[in-house]
């Protein structure tokens, strides 16, 4: 059995459910915080604070 084409398959294979893990976990994250009535507001969003603070990053 020829194995040259089974490490790039397996690399690609994990990669792809490396970045459907990481997307999930993003989507979760973000959707908790939407939910977070406690959560500080973005000094982009329309009813958030007039000026951001110098100290955060």
């Amino acid at each position: 059995m020829d194995t040259s084409f089974l490490i790039p398959a397996l690399l690609s294979l994990g990669t792809i459910g490396a970045v459907i893990v990481l997307a999930y976990w993003s989507r979760k994250s973000t959707i908790e915080r939407m939910e977070d009535d406690n959560a500080p507001k973005s000094n982009l969003a329309k009813d958030g604070p007039d000026h951001g603070d110098p100290d955060r990053r």
